[in-house]
Protein backbone atom coordinates (compact mmCIF):
# COMPACT_ATOMS: atom_id res chain seq x y z
CA UNK A 1 0.00 0.00 0.00
CA UNK A 2 1.29 3.44 -0.05
CA UNK A 3 -0.19 6.87 -0.05
CA UNK A 4 0.67 9.37 -2.41
CA UNK A 5 0.63 13.33 -2.79
CA UNK A 6 -2.60 16.00 -5.45
CA UNK A 7 -3.35 19.29 -5.73
CA UNK A 8 -5.78 21.13 -8.84
CA UNK A 9 -2.37 21.80 -10.48
CA UNK A 10 -0.58 19.51 -11.77
CA UNK A 11 3.08 19.26 -9.89
CA UNK A 12 5.08 19.21 -13.26
CA UNK A 13 4.52 22.97 -14.10
CA UNK A 14 6.27 25.98 -13.09
CA UNK A 15 3.70 28.07 -11.39
CA UNK A 16 4.64 31.82 -11.11
CA UNK A 17 2.90 33.55 -8.19
CA UNK A 18 3.88 34.15 -4.32
CA UNK A 19 6.75 33.95 -3.27
CA UNK A 20 8.55 30.41 -2.92
CA UNK A 21 8.53 30.73 0.87
CA UNK A 22 4.87 31.27 0.89
CA UNK A 23 4.23 28.07 -1.66
CA UNK A 24 6.06 25.82 0.67
CA UNK A 25 3.67 27.19 3.86
CA UNK A 26 0.84 25.71 1.28
CA UNK A 27 1.90 22.31 1.29
CA UNK A 28 3.36 22.39 4.81
CA UNK A 29 -0.46 23.11 5.52
CA UNK A 30 -1.60 20.24 2.99
CA UNK A 31 0.74 17.94 5.11
CA UNK A 32 0.90 19.33 8.67
CA UNK A 33 -1.98 17.35 9.87
CA UNK A 34 -0.47 14.00 9.64
CA UNK A 35 2.06 14.06 12.86
CA UNK A 36 1.16 11.84 15.37
CA UNK A 37 2.52 11.31 19.02
CA UNK A 38 5.29 8.55 19.38
CA UNK A 39 3.68 4.83 19.90
CA UNK A 40 5.91 4.83 23.04
CA UNK A 41 4.39 7.84 23.99
CA UNK A 42 0.91 6.68 24.24
CA UNK A 43 1.74 3.37 25.38
CA UNK A 44 3.00 5.05 28.63
CA UNK A 45 0.23 6.94 28.94
CA UNK A 46 -2.52 4.51 28.15
CA UNK A 47 -0.29 2.30 31.06
CA UNK A 48 -0.45 4.89 33.53
CA UNK A 49 -4.10 5.32 33.25
CA UNK A 50 -4.91 1.93 33.19
CA UNK A 51 -3.00 1.97 36.97
CA UNK A 52 -5.13 3.58 38.26
CA UNK A 53 -8.44 2.08 37.71
CA UNK A 54 -9.72 -0.12 40.16
CA UNK A 55 -11.64 -3.54 39.84
CA UNK A 56 -15.17 -3.12 40.63
CA UNK A 57 -16.50 -6.78 41.40
CA UNK A 58 -19.67 -5.53 40.43
CA UNK A 59 -18.98 -3.96 37.62
CA UNK A 60 -21.13 -5.26 34.40
CA UNK A 61 -18.74 -6.38 31.63
CA UNK A 62 -19.16 -4.72 28.60
CA UNK A 63 -18.79 -6.50 25.04
CA UNK A 64 -16.35 -4.99 22.50
CA UNK A 65 -17.94 -3.41 19.83
CA UNK A 66 -17.24 -5.66 17.35
CA UNK A 67 -19.58 -8.04 19.40
CA UNK A 68 -22.10 -5.95 20.54
CA UNK A 69 -22.89 -5.08 17.19
CA UNK A 70 -23.77 -8.30 16.07
CA UNK A 71 -24.97 -10.22 18.87
CA UNK A 72 -23.02 -12.70 17.44
CA UNK A 73 -19.41 -13.53 18.55
CA UNK A 74 -19.13 -15.75 15.51
CA UNK A 75 -20.61 -13.42 13.25
CA UNK A 76 -16.98 -12.72 11.77
CA UNK A 77 -16.66 -16.51 10.93
CA UNK A 78 -20.41 -16.49 8.78
CA UNK A 79 -19.02 -13.56 7.42
CA UNK A 80 -15.57 -14.99 6.11
CA UNK A 81 -17.36 -17.84 5.00
CA UNK A 82 -19.40 -16.49 2.95
CA UNK A 83 -17.77 -13.70 1.06
CA UNK A 84 -14.32 -15.20 1.57
CA UNK A 85 -14.23 -16.62 -2.23
CA UNK A 86 -15.30 -13.13 -3.88
CA UNK A 87 -11.48 -12.02 -2.67
CA UNK A 88 -8.41 -12.30 -4.90
CA UNK A 89 -4.97 -11.76 -4.71
CA UNK A 90 -3.17 -9.62 -7.63
CA UNK A 91 0.60 -9.96 -8.47
CA UNK A 92 1.97 -7.82 -11.12
CA UNK A 93 5.02 -6.87 -12.62
CA UNK A 94 6.68 -4.07 -14.99
CA UNK A 95 10.14 -3.40 -16.42
CA UNK A 96 12.12 -1.58 -15.90
CA UNK A 97 14.88 -0.66 -18.50
CA UNK A 98 17.65 2.10 -17.34
CA UNK A 99 18.79 4.84 -18.94
CA UNK A 100 21.95 5.15 -20.62
CA UNK A 101 23.31 8.88 -19.83
CA UNK A 102 23.59 10.96 -23.28
CA UNK A 103 26.91 11.60 -22.58
CA UNK A 104 27.74 7.69 -23.74
CA UNK A 105 25.81 7.88 -26.95
CA UNK A 106 28.17 11.12 -28.04
CA UNK A 107 29.83 9.94 -31.58
CA UNK A 108 33.21 11.03 -30.41
CA UNK A 109 33.18 8.54 -27.03
CA UNK A 110 32.14 5.86 -29.08
CA UNK A 111 34.80 6.26 -31.49
CA UNK A 112 37.61 6.74 -29.15
CA UNK A 113 35.39 3.96 -26.53
CA UNK A 114 33.77 1.54 -28.35
CA UNK A 115 33.73 -0.80 -25.72
CA UNK A 116 33.56 1.46 -22.97
CA UNK A 117 29.87 2.46 -23.77
CA UNK A 118 27.45 0.94 -20.84
CA UNK A 119 24.42 -0.99 -22.20
CA UNK A 120 20.69 -0.35 -21.18
CA UNK A 121 19.93 -2.63 -17.93
CA UNK A 122 16.69 -4.08 -17.76
CA UNK A 123 14.75 -5.29 -14.30
CA UNK A 124 11.54 -6.63 -13.16
CA UNK A 125 9.46 -4.66 -10.32
CA UNK A 126 7.04 -7.22 -8.42
CA UNK A 127 4.45 -6.23 -6.60
CA UNK A 128 0.97 -7.80 -5.12
CA UNK A 129 -2.04 -6.73 -3.54
CA UNK A 130 -5.81 -8.01 -2.97
CA UNK A 131 -9.55 -6.97 -4.92
CA UNK A 132 -12.77 -8.26 -5.03
CA UNK A 133 -14.94 -9.77 -7.65
CA UNK A 134 -17.74 -7.58 -8.50
CA UNK A 135 -19.49 -9.28 -11.49
CA UNK A 136 -19.93 -13.17 -12.04
CA UNK A 137 -18.09 -12.51 -15.30
CA UNK A 138 -14.69 -11.65 -14.05
CA UNK A 139 -14.76 -7.83 -13.59
CA UNK A 140 -12.65 -6.93 -10.55
CA UNK A 141 -12.03 -4.05 -8.30
CA UNK A 142 -8.82 -3.19 -6.32
CA UNK A 143 -6.55 0.08 -6.30
CA UNK A 144 -4.98 1.62 -9.53
CA UNK A 145 -1.31 1.43 -7.31
CA UNK A 146 -1.55 -2.11 -7.62
CA UNK A 147 -1.39 -2.20 -11.27
CA UNK A 148 0.05 0.83 -12.31
CA UNK A 149 2.34 0.51 -15.12
CA UNK A 150 2.42 -3.58 -14.93
CA UNK A 151 3.48 -5.32 -17.65
CA UNK A 152 1.63 -8.68 -16.66
CA UNK A 153 -1.29 -8.72 -13.84
CA UNK A 154 -2.22 -12.40 -12.42
CA UNK A 155 -5.19 -13.00 -10.57
CA UNK A 156 -5.45 -15.83 -8.02
CA UNK A 157 -8.62 -16.85 -6.44
CA UNK A 158 -9.41 -18.35 -2.91
CA UNK A 159 -9.66 -22.05 -4.70
CA UNK A 160 -5.93 -21.83 -6.24
CA UNK A 161 -6.96 -21.01 -9.81
CA UNK A 162 -4.89 -18.53 -11.41
CA UNK A 163 -6.09 -16.19 -14.68
CA UNK A 164 -3.66 -13.34 -16.47
CA UNK A 165 -6.05 -9.90 -15.90
CA UNK A 166 -6.66 -7.19 -18.39
CA UNK A 167 -6.30 -3.95 -17.13
CA UNK A 168 -10.05 -2.35 -17.95
CA UNK A 169 -8.90 1.20 -16.89
CA UNK A 170 -7.22 2.90 -13.78
CA UNK A 171 -7.94 6.39 -11.91
CA UNK A 172 -4.65 7.75 -10.42
CA UNK A 173 -6.63 10.41 -8.44
CA UNK A 174 -8.62 8.35 -6.54
CA UNK A 175 -6.51 4.88 -6.85
CA UNK A 176 -8.84 2.83 -8.43
CA UNK A 177 -8.99 0.66 -11.22
CA UNK A 178 -11.22 -2.43 -12.51
CA UNK A 179 -8.96 -5.60 -14.39
CA UNK A 180 -11.35 -8.19 -16.28
CA UNK A 181 -10.18 -12.17 -15.85
CA UNK A 182 -11.59 -14.74 -18.62
CA UNK A 183 -13.67 -16.56 -15.99
CA UNK A 184 -17.50 -17.09 -15.38
CA UNK A 185 -19.83 -17.70 -12.47
CA UNK A 186 -17.71 -16.36 -10.35
CA UNK A 187 -18.59 -15.48 -6.58
CA UNK A 188 -19.43 -11.93 -5.83
CA UNK A 189 -19.85 -9.55 -3.05
CA UNK A 190 -23.50 -7.39 -2.34
CA UNK A 191 -22.93 -3.79 -1.96
CA UNK A 192 -23.96 -1.53 0.62
CA UNK A 193 -24.50 2.14 1.38
CA UNK A 194 -21.18 4.18 2.41
CA UNK A 195 -23.30 7.25 3.29
CA UNK A 196 -24.61 5.98 5.94
CA UNK A 197 -22.12 5.08 7.50
CA UNK A 198 -21.27 5.94 11.37
CA UNK A 199 -18.11 6.18 13.78
CA UNK A 200 -18.62 2.76 15.98
CA UNK A 201 -19.56 0.36 13.40
CA UNK A 202 -18.20 -3.14 12.93
CA UNK A 203 -15.96 -3.87 10.45
CA UNK A 204 -13.74 -7.13 8.37
CA UNK A 205 -10.96 -6.46 6.84
CA UNK A 206 -10.18 -9.42 4.35
CA UNK A 207 -6.84 -9.48 2.10
CA UNK A 208 -3.82 -10.46 1.23
CA UNK A 209 -0.84 -8.53 3.66
CA UNK A 210 2.28 -9.33 3.47
CA UNK A 211 1.82 -12.05 1.19
CA UNK A 212 0.10 -13.70 3.88
CA UNK A 213 -3.24 -14.92 1.85
CA UNK A 214 -6.80 -14.83 2.97
CA UNK A 215 -6.06 -12.66 6.49
CA UNK A 216 -9.03 -11.67 8.12
CA UNK A 217 -8.83 -8.68 10.54
CA UNK A 218 -11.35 -6.73 12.50
CA UNK A 219 -11.82 -3.66 13.95
CA UNK A 220 -15.10 -0.46 14.08
CA UNK A 221 -14.77 2.30 11.68
CA UNK A 222 -13.30 5.19 13.44
CA UNK A 223 -13.71 8.14 11.87
CA UNK A 224 -15.34 8.73 8.50
CA UNK A 225 -14.72 12.00 5.58
CA UNK A 226 -10.97 12.11 5.96
CA UNK A 227 -9.37 14.21 3.45
CA UNK A 228 -6.55 13.65 1.73
CA UNK A 229 -4.88 16.56 2.99
CA UNK A 230 -5.96 14.64 6.42
CA UNK A 231 -3.52 11.77 6.06
CA UNK A 232 -0.92 13.12 3.49
CA UNK A 233 -2.37 12.68 0.37
CA UNK A 234 -3.22 15.73 -0.85
CA UNK A 235 -3.24 14.39 -4.55
CA UNK A 236 -6.27 12.57 -4.01
CA UNK A 237 -10.02 13.71 -4.11
CA UNK A 238 -11.33 10.99 -1.70
CA UNK A 239 -13.57 11.50 1.60
CA UNK A 240 -11.87 8.51 3.60
CA UNK A 241 -13.32 6.15 6.12
CA UNK A 242 -10.53 5.83 8.61
CA UNK A 243 -10.53 1.85 10.36
CA UNK A 244 -8.56 0.57 13.08
CA UNK A 245 -9.30 -3.23 11.16
CA UNK A 246 -5.53 -4.10 11.12
CA UNK A 247 -4.16 -3.20 7.45
CA UNK A 248 -0.71 -3.78 6.23
CA UNK A 249 1.03 -3.78 3.03
CA UNK A 250 -0.63 -6.53 0.81
CA UNK A 251 -4.17 -5.32 1.79
CA UNK A 252 -4.22 -2.55 -1.12
CA UNK A 253 -7.86 -2.83 -2.72
CA UNK A 254 -9.13 -5.39 -0.54
CA UNK A 255 -12.71 -5.64 0.77
CA UNK A 256 -13.77 -3.39 4.03
CA UNK A 257 -17.07 -5.02 5.23
CA UNK A 258 -19.93 -4.64 7.58
CA UNK A 259 -21.36 -6.87 9.57
CA UNK A 260 -23.76 -8.39 6.89
CA UNK A 261 -20.82 -8.58 4.86
CA UNK A 262 -21.79 -6.24 2.51
CA UNK A 263 -18.62 -4.43 0.89
CA UNK A 264 -18.70 -0.82 2.31
CA UNK A 265 -15.03 0.19 1.54
CA UNK A 266 -11.71 -0.70 -0.30
CA UNK A 267 -8.77 -0.73 1.79
CA UNK A 268 -6.14 1.95 0.04
CA UNK A 269 -3.77 3.34 2.47
CA UNK A 270 -2.05 3.22 5.99
CA UNK A 271 0.47 6.53 7.58
CA UNK A 272 3.65 4.48 8.07
CA UNK A 273 4.77 4.01 11.15
CA UNK A 274 1.23 4.39 13.06
CA UNK A 275 -0.73 2.29 14.68
CA UNK A 276 -4.57 1.65 14.19
CA UNK A 277 -4.67 4.10 11.16
CA UNK A 278 -6.28 2.11 8.22
CA UNK A 279 -8.07 4.36 5.52
CA UNK A 280 -10.39 3.05 3.34
CA UNK A 281 -12.18 4.28 -0.58
CA UNK A 282 -15.88 4.64 0.26
CA UNK A 283 -17.48 1.63 -2.27
CA UNK A 284 -20.02 4.11 -3.59
CA UNK A 285 -17.13 6.50 -4.69
CA UNK A 286 -15.43 3.76 -5.89
CA UNK A 287 -18.03 2.01 -7.68
CA UNK A 288 -18.88 5.28 -9.73
CA UNK A 289 -15.25 5.51 -10.82
CA UNK A 290 -15.35 2.11 -11.71
CA UNK A 291 -18.36 2.37 -13.76
CA UNK A 292 -16.77 4.90 -15.69
CA UNK A 293 -13.62 2.99 -16.11
CA UNK A 294 -15.50 0.17 -17.22
CA UNK A 295 -17.46 2.39 -19.96
CA UNK A 296 -14.33 4.46 -20.89
CA UNK A 297 -11.01 2.74 -19.78
CA UNK A 298 -10.39 6.29 -18.07
CA UNK A 299 -12.16 9.17 -15.63
CA UNK A 300 -11.89 12.72 -16.57
CA UNK A 301 -11.48 15.13 -13.12
CA UNK A 302 -12.73 18.75 -13.75
CA UNK A 303 -9.71 20.94 -13.12
CA UNK A 304 -8.99 24.26 -12.35
CA UNK A 305 -5.20 24.83 -11.98
CA UNK A 306 -4.64 26.21 -9.01
CA UNK A 307 -2.41 25.82 -5.60
CA UNK A 308 -4.23 27.09 -2.78
CA UNK A 309 -4.16 27.24 1.29
CA UNK A 310 -6.94 27.65 3.72
CA UNK A 311 -7.10 31.28 5.38
CA UNK A 312 -6.67 30.93 9.30
CA UNK A 313 -5.53 34.19 11.30
CA UNK A 314 -2.45 32.14 11.95
CA UNK A 315 -1.95 31.83 8.08
CA UNK A 316 -2.95 34.89 7.39
CA UNK A 317 -0.27 35.85 9.85
CA UNK A 318 2.51 34.29 8.60
CA UNK A 319 1.58 35.30 4.97
CA UNK A 320 1.80 38.71 5.36
CA UNK A 321 5.09 38.63 7.32
CA UNK A 322 6.07 36.72 4.26
CA UNK A 323 4.07 38.64 1.48
CA UNK A 324 4.80 42.18 3.00
CA UNK A 325 3.56 44.96 0.74
CA UNK A 326 3.30 42.78 -2.28
CA UNK A 327 -0.07 41.40 -0.97
CA UNK A 328 -2.95 42.98 0.24
CA UNK A 329 -4.42 40.58 2.32
CA UNK A 330 -8.09 41.93 3.95
CA UNK A 331 -10.07 38.95 4.30
CA UNK A 332 -10.19 36.77 7.30
CA UNK A 333 -11.66 33.71 6.33
CA UNK A 334 -11.86 31.58 2.95
CA UNK A 335 -9.52 29.95 0.80
CA UNK A 336 -6.54 31.63 -0.77
CA UNK A 337 -4.59 31.07 -3.92
CA UNK A 338 -1.00 30.56 -3.75
CA UNK A 339 -0.14 29.55 -7.17
CA UNK A 340 -1.88 29.84 -10.77
CA UNK A 341 -1.15 27.24 -13.29
CA UNK A 342 -0.23 29.16 -16.68
CA UNK A 343 -3.12 28.76 -19.51
CA UNK A 344 -4.73 27.00 -17.01
CA UNK A 345 -8.63 27.08 -16.96
CA UNK A 346 -8.33 29.24 -13.56
CA UNK A 347 -5.90 31.62 -15.20
CA UNK A 348 -7.60 32.07 -18.83
CA UNK A 349 -10.59 33.02 -16.44
CA UNK A 350 -8.65 35.66 -15.01
CA UNK A 351 -7.75 34.66 -11.76
CA UNK A 352 -4.60 35.98 -9.58
CA UNK A 353 -2.75 34.53 -6.82
CA UNK A 354 -3.73 36.13 -4.03
CA UNK A 355 -7.82 36.21 -4.89
CA UNK A 356 -9.19 34.33 -1.37
CA UNK A 357 -12.28 32.34 -2.74
CA UNK A 358 -15.55 32.86 -0.64
CA UNK A 359 -18.03 30.63 -2.45
CA UNK A 360 -18.62 28.66 -5.67
CA UNK A 361 -21.86 28.39 -7.49
CA UNK A 362 -23.33 29.67 -4.78
CA UNK A 363 -21.84 27.56 -1.75
CA UNK A 364 -19.88 29.53 0.89
CA UNK A 365 -16.56 28.02 1.15
CA UNK A 366 -13.90 28.31 3.89
CA UNK A 367 -11.74 24.73 3.12
CA UNK A 368 -9.62 23.91 0.33
CA UNK A 369 -11.33 20.28 0.97
CA UNK A 370 -14.66 22.49 0.39
CA UNK A 371 -13.12 23.86 -2.96
CA UNK A 372 -12.01 20.27 -4.02
CA UNK A 373 -15.51 18.79 -3.56
CA UNK A 374 -17.31 21.43 -5.81
CA UNK A 375 -14.63 21.35 -8.13
CA UNK A 376 -15.03 17.45 -8.28
CA UNK A 377 -18.38 17.63 -8.57
CA UNK A 378 -18.62 20.20 -11.34
CA UNK A 379 -18.98 19.68 -14.78
CA UNK A 380 -16.19 19.79 -17.82
CA UNK A 381 -16.76 22.95 -20.01
CA UNK A 382 -19.50 24.14 -18.17
CA UNK A 383 -19.34 27.80 -16.50
CA UNK A 384 -18.19 27.55 -12.75
CA UNK A 385 -19.50 30.93 -11.18
CA UNK A 386 -16.50 31.66 -8.39
CA UNK A 387 -16.64 34.34 -6.12
CA UNK A 388 -13.61 36.19 -5.00
CA UNK A 389 -11.98 38.97 -2.81
CA UNK A 390 -8.95 40.76 -4.01
CA UNK A 391 -7.79 43.69 -2.64
CA UNK A 392 -10.82 44.65 -0.39
CA UNK A 393 -13.24 44.77 -3.58
CA UNK A 394 -15.49 41.37 -4.21
CA UNK A 395 -15.07 40.03 -7.97
CA UNK A 396 -17.36 37.52 -9.77
CA UNK A 397 -15.48 35.28 -12.02
CA UNK A 398 -16.87 32.47 -14.40
CA UNK A 399 -14.08 29.62 -14.79
CA UNK A 400 -14.43 26.55 -17.20
CA UNK A 401 -13.19 23.61 -15.90
CA UNK A 402 -10.95 21.43 -18.29
CA UNK A 403 -10.34 17.90 -17.87
CA UNK A 404 -7.54 16.92 -15.34
CA UNK A 405 -4.29 16.43 -16.86
CA UNK A 406 -2.57 12.78 -16.21
CA UNK A 407 0.25 12.22 -14.69
CA UNK A 408 2.01 9.12 -14.18
CA UNK A 409 4.70 8.14 -11.68
CA UNK A 410 8.07 7.75 -13.99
Amino acid sequence: MKTINHDLAPKNINCRGLPYRLWMLSIVVFLGSCSLLPAKTFENEQSDAQAQKSVDSNSVIVPPPILSSSGDPNFVVKVVQNVGPAVVRIDSSRTITSRVPDEFNDPLFRRFFPDAAPQARQRVERGSGSGFIINSSGQILTNSHVVDGADRVTVTLKDGRTFDGKVLGEDAVTDVAVIKIDANNLPTLSVGNSDILQPGEAVIAIGNPLGLNNTVTSGIISATGRSGSDIGASDKRVDYIQTDAAINPGNSGGPLLNIRGQVIAMNTAIIRGAQGLGFAIPINTAQKIAQELIAKGKVDHPYLGVQMVTLTPENKEKIKNIAGDRLNLTADEGVLLVEIVPRSPASVAGLRAGDVIKSINNQPVTKIEQVQKLVENSKIGTNLPIQVERNGQILQVGVRPAPLPVRREG
